[in-house]
């Protein structure tokens, strides 16, 4: 069995006096594609801010590559393996496709940054087509594909997905769901956040239900899938 790239004990997040996440444990092995679902406002977001050091915990631990993690700046984790794409994408609206690749590769100084945008290019065909339109002026899923692929030009380790999916198209759904899947079998671990839990628990290993900040269920994905409390609270069966 691979030995463990992220493990959260007892994690708890506050907002001030609320609990938004109530000290839960979850494990990511080398080279696994977890997913993390449950509805809106479950604190699945709030807990890949933790990880992700955009959020102190209160209480718990993180652990990283066999080390205990301390809240500390975002800014920091790229160079030690951990990546995050934000809900939302995030992407520097007033720059182009090419130029917030660039940026995604800002901590690496070697050889092999343009090799790797020709790479993101081939896993992203519609980036390429407009390498130097404005990332602000494309749709919905095409900035998703360029957050994913600014992501991976920091050649990251362990990546953190937060709702890839939300507000897209359902063809385009599919289109980013493919990916996901891809880029987890070129051995990049992966923790998925995800709301739409029937595509996300399609392509994991394993996954968590998160409900109101605490862990309810877990285990093999394609076993969680056919759970009936699964289907029956965020499939509609």
């Amino acid at each position: 069995m691979s030995e463990v790239m992220l493990k959260l004990s007892g994690l708890k997040v506050s907002y001030g006096a609320i609990a938004a996440v109530k000290g839960i444990d979850l494990e990511v092995r080398t080279g696994e594609l977890v997913t993390l679902i449950g509805a809106n406002g479950a604190g699945k977001t709030t807990t890949l801010k933790a990880i992700a050091g955009l959020l102190p915990w209160t209480g718990g631990t993180v652990e990283y590559q066999g080390r205990a993690m301390r809240p500390q700046q975002p800014a920091a984790l790229p160079g030690q393996g951990l990546v995050m794409v934000p809900e939302g994408r995030g992407v520097f609206a007033r720059m182009s496709i090419l130029e917030n690749l660039h940026m995604g590769a800002y901590i690496r100084n070697d050889a092999a940054i343009a090799t790797d945008i020709e790479k993101m290019f081939v896993l992203f065909p519609r980036l390429k087509e407009r390498a130097g339109q404005l990332a602000g002026t494309l749709s919905g899923g095409e900035q998703q594909m360029l957050a994913m692929a600014r992501a991976l030009m920091a050649q990251p380790k362990l990546l953190l997905l937060d709702e890839p999916s939300m507000g897209l198209a359902p063809i385009m759904v599919e289109k980013i769901f493919e990916v996901v899947r891809g880029i987890a079998t070129q051995g990049v671990t992966i923790l998925l956040v995800e709301q739409n839990a029937n595509r996300a628990l399609q392509i994991a290993q394993r996954g968590y239900v998160m409900e109101s900040g605490e862990i309810t269920l877990s285990g093999n994905a394609q076993e969680l899938l056919a759970d009936a409390r699964v289907r029956a609270a965020y499939l509609g069966e």
